[in-house]
């Protein structure tokens, strides 16, 4: 997900909810288990928190959240489609988020760190070629090509969702399509803050929730932000965050760890069954993600017309039966 670490503040003050626990989350769908699985790292040994929702020997979609920081929260509606088809998902917080561990140690917080992760998580909740589906959105979704690069043996579909394959790419988008969609003086003005680095500034949220975060993160009002997501807001981890994705909402700051990530050429390397799902109001190129799934050996592309960067949710009516058609395609090898 895109930079709304400073939006939070505002978020929860328009809404006045709770920071509840994440156990809330309850499908009332289907079997539910919740594993804290440990995670060997080169800093010692942590939890991560996840919880399975169904059970189904072909089709289990492990969900990677978006970021870095982020929490399982953002995947909260996937219990109002998913176990009706009889797909089996797991919601995770990655080290770092939520209900994991929350060490705060700045050398783990890189891809490579996060790939091996997914990788112990995998094999704690016995997933493998028969049965993993892995589908991460935006943070998540560079996770899940990450991971892809080096373990797609054990895959047997990836999703990836709402993220391009550059970020170079992402931040040409943003300031020469997304950018200039605003008034001419609003845009100029956020970028002034931007080339000054004063992200502190208030005027930057007051400019962004008006023009920008209704327009592409996600397109409703802010009082009408889904209970689970708002409930992610107060949870999200900055020191992650800010250390692997920096401050501007039209590219990676300076400095950022992420900065410079570029998966363009690798993408041919991808030959398990791919969907790429993006939003014709997306922070991120639709058209970029549409060329991403052509790129990849056995791709597929899902355009939601009305969604933004949290499709599931400005755009359910496009994102759930594609997904759930790519799903059981690949299961009947009919994809």
């Amino acid at each position: 997900m895109k930079n709304i670490i400073f939006y939070l503040v505002l978020i929860v003050g328009l809404i006045g909810c709770k920071n509840e626990s994440s156990d809330s989350l309850e499908s009332g769908k289907g079997e539910e288990t919740i594993q804290m699985i440990p995670i060997q790292t080169p800093k010692g040994e942590f939890k991560v928190w996840t919880k399975r929702v169904g059970d189904n020997p072909t089709m289990k979609v492990l969900l990677l959240h978006g970021g870095p920081g982020m929490t399982h929260e953002q995947y909260g509606n996937f219990d109002e489609y998913l176990p009706q088809e009889g797909i089996e998902f797991i919601w995770y917080d990655q080290l770092g988020s939520a209900h994991s561990d929350q060490p705060e140690d700045s050398s783990l917080w890189t891809i490579e760190r996060f790939v091996d992760e997914v990788e112990q998580v995998r094999k704690a909740l016995g997933l493998n070629k028969d049965n993993f589906y892995l589908l991460g959105q935006s943070w998540g979704g560079m996770l899940g090509m990450e991971y892809a690069f080096r373990h797609q043996e054990n895959l047997k579909g990836l999703i990836i969702c709402n993220m391009m394959s550059s970020l170079d790419e992402y931040e040409k988008y943003a300031k020469e399509v997304l950018g200039p969609q605003m008034p001419a003086e609003v845009f100029a003005e956020i970028m002034e803050i931007e080339k000054n680095m004063d992200f502190e500034n208030p005027r930057y949220m007051e400019l962004l929730e008006v023009h920008h975060y209704p327009q592409h993160v996600l397109r409703m009002p802010a009082g009408q932000w889904p209970e689970e997501i708002n409930r992610m807001m107060t949870q999200v981890n900055p020191d992650v965050y800010i250390y692997m994705q920096g401050y501007s909402e039209f590219g990676i700051t300076p400095g950022a760890s992420l900065e410079g990530w570029d998966v363009r050429e690798k993408l041919k390397t991808i030959t398990v069954p791919t969907l790429v799902v993006g939003g014709s109001h997306d922070t991120m190129d639709p058209k970029h993600m549409e060329w991403m799934s052509k790129q990849v050996g056995n791709g597929r592309f899902l355009l939601c017309p009305n969604g933004s960067h949290l499709s599931q949710y400005d755009d359910p009516s496009h994102f759930f039966p594609g997904l759930i058609k790519f799903i059981k395609d690949v299961d009947s090898g009919s994809f």
